[in-house]
């Protein structure tokens, strides 16, 4: 299953913000969310990024609009929800929202393909193993 378009409002579960990123003045990751009635939890952050735009009232500095989180979840999706700094539809709007998701199934791609599964069958070479290999020259 390729990686979805969703564009829907998810509900962060309370408590489980990251206060320590809120101590710096950006929103804090939700641990926990909910998104059509289905809990998920945060396994790991992948990558971040922000989305800035220009001053609205004419001024040249940008801000920032939108906090971006590509994660992983327990339940091994990937996701990319963000937090839009200014809420939609006045103060009442959502701020945080799910962009896409990525099933389990998928394997991630390389310019050169699909990554392949790792075998569990295989032994580690010396490289790997730690072992010196002999010279026979």
């Amino acid at each position: 299953m390729p990686e979805r378009f969703v564009s829907e409002a998810i509900e962060p579960v309370v408590a489980t913000f990251d206060t320590a990123r809120m101590a710096v003045g950006e929103p804090g990751l939700p641990r926990e969310f909910v998104w059509r009635g289905r809990t998920f939890k945060v396994a790991s952050v992948l990558r971040t990024w922000r989305e800035t735009g220009k001053c609205r009232h004419g001024s040249p500095e940008l801000y920032v609009r939108k906090h971006w989180y590509e994660v992983a979840t327990i339940s091994r999706d990937t996701m990319k929800i963000y937090c839009d700094r200014q809420a939609r539809g006045g103060r009442q709007g959502a701020r945080w929202w799910l962009f896409s998701i990525r099933g389990p199934e998928e394997c991630p791609t390389t310019d050169r393909g699909p990554l392949k599964k790792f075998d569990q069958n295989l032994k580690a070479g010396p490289a790997l193993s730690g072992k010196k290999e002999k010279t026979l020259f």
